[in-house]
């Protein structure tokens, strides 16, 4: 198969529309389910790449969760803590510890699940059963891997009324060096974006601390290359080997750093005490249990715990989670990582991180205040490594 007809394109409106080859090879992929479309596609290939590299980066199972072009996370194959599993839904699970590749998917899909709704998911290695089990369950486009498991198969298949993405990816393919595209009948030409992410990009470090424990390094390495796929402007907050807050497509960097680290805070607070013991009706699915946990902890569209309104999710009033006892909790956090594509021009995002509990920061540098974003991380003891590379993606 050298192309691939499409429904349409980003829009029903944009016909007709198809992936191909260019040279009239084959395309290096395989539909085995469903009918993807054109974002479907710029998810998968995208989704493929970071977790592609990811895996070659740290040598363990990887898996992120794509959407509107765009990690909402990605993760490593790390074992989960019991609190951790409880908040992303897993802790009915006894078989997860025994398949790296469930732990990613679950930390992956666990992270902002509120962004989440509805994804791509992109796996590293063969899709396996207990990661399939993982997914049947979730609200999702499809998904791209290089293989599946007979079973795995069966169980994905199964989905969205026998209608869920399937793609299978050719694990060797390797695109030309050159790549194009159109904007406005005009074609543009740039040289791939293969700048290969590691602990080379880690040495250079400007702070009076200078030290960085090899769980940090693996954190910022993760951080950076979902930042590599992320549309700019990005900054990613990291922790324990996944991706814990992505600020993406923001035209100020501050913007950036307050938003992925609104997720983070996010992330933590479900694993605070309180937000566990929410006492939910078991009526209640997945995605509005999601939905009356951000309000619980942000305080969004409504006062869940209110009278009158909190006998729709529980079955008793829990009691509240106050501003107090959410940044006693945050400020307790430390040893979070923080990657940005591009350098940090003013202190400020530096200020932002450390509310976060960043203690780990990697960004190109070259700003004209590089000398009082190195200031602001020496005054809280935060490492700070300059890569010297930027990370823009559109």
């Amino acid at each position: 198969m050298n192309e691939f007809e499409l429904k349409y394109g980003c829009n029903p409106n944009q016909k007709p529309a198809k992936i191909y080859m260019a040279d009239g090879s084959e395309l290096p992929i395989t539909i085995l389910n469903g009918r993807p479309g054109y974002i479907n596609f710029l998810d998968a290939l995208n989704s493929w790449q970071l977790v592609k590299e990811l895996k070659e980066a740290t040598g363990m199972a990887a898996v992120t969760s794509f959407k509107h072009v765009s990690p909402t996370s990605a993760a490593v194959g790390k074992p989960l803590p019991e609190a951790l599993k409880k908040a992303c839904f897993v802790d009915n699970v006894p078989e997860l510890d025994e398949s790296p590749l469930a732990c990613a998917y679950a930390r992956a899909r666990g992270t902002d699940r509120m962004c989440s709704f509805g994804d791509w998911v992109a796996l590293s290695d063969v899709c396996d059963v207990t990661t399939a089990k993982l997914i049947a369950p979730e609200v999702s486009d499809g998904i791209i891997a290089p293989g599946f498991t007979d079973e795995a198969l069966a169980i994905l298949k199964a989905k969205r009324k026998g209608n869920y993405n399937i793609v299978a990816i050719d694990p060797n393919y390797v695109p030309a060096e050159q790549e194009t595209k159109q904007v406005f009948g005009i074609t543009f030409q740039q040289g791939r974006n293969n700048f290969k992410i590691g602990e080379h990009l880690l040495q250079n470090i400007v702070t009076k601390n200078k030290d960085l424990p090899q769980s940090a390094k693996i954190d910022l390495i993760v951080s950076l290359i979902t930042l590599k796929y992320t549309q700019s402007n990005s900054v990613c907050f990291a922790y324990d080997g996944q991706a814990i807050g992505v600020g993406a497509g923001q035209q100020s960097r501050i913007h950036c750093t307050r938003l992925a680290g609104g997720k983070a805070d996010t992330w933590f607070l479900r694993q605070h005490p309180k937000t566990l013991a929410l006492p939910f009706l078991p009526t209640l699915g997945r995605a509005d249990r999601d939905n009356v946990i951000d309000g619980y902890i942000n305080g969004n569209e409504e006062d869940v715990c209110a009278d009158g309104i909190w006998q729709n999710y529980f079955t008793e009033q829990p009691q509240r989670l106050t501003q107090e006892e959410k940044r006693a909790y945050l400020d307790g956090i430390t040893g979070v990582s923080l990657g940005s594509d591009a350098f940090f021009p003013f202190s400020d995002n530096i200020k932002r991180a450390k509310a976060s509990g960043v203690s780990y920061i990697a960004e190109p540098g070259g700003s004209i205040r590089d000398d009082l974003v190195i200031q602001e991380c020496d005054k809280d003891g935060i490492v700070m490594a300059f890569t010297g590379m930027r990370l823009f993606h559109h």
